[in-house]
């Protein structure tokens, strides 16, 4: 099983743009890019915490479960 972010959606949903969402929470542009990307291998929990604190959301909505590919060929 593996885990992403659903930031991008979050912003879509809420109509935030990457570099407004940056700014609010004192931060530079390109981590919330990354963070938007399909690529994140790691972020910091505070990070997260800061994320869902600026968005008024809870962790459980902006991580979700994926079953990788590997696994679904089982």
């Amino acid at each position: 099983m593996k885990i992403r972010l659903r930031l991008k959606e979050i912003l879509a949903e809420k109509g935030i743009s990457q570099r407004e969402l940056a700014r609010r929470m004192g931060i530079r542009h390109p981590t919330i890019n990354h963070l938007c990307s399909d690529s994140v291998d790691r972020v910091y929990i505070r990070t997260l915490e800061k994320i869902c604190e600026t968005l008024d959301i809870t962790v459980d909505q902006l991580i979700v479960s994926v079953e990788d590919e590997q696994s679904a060929d089982k």
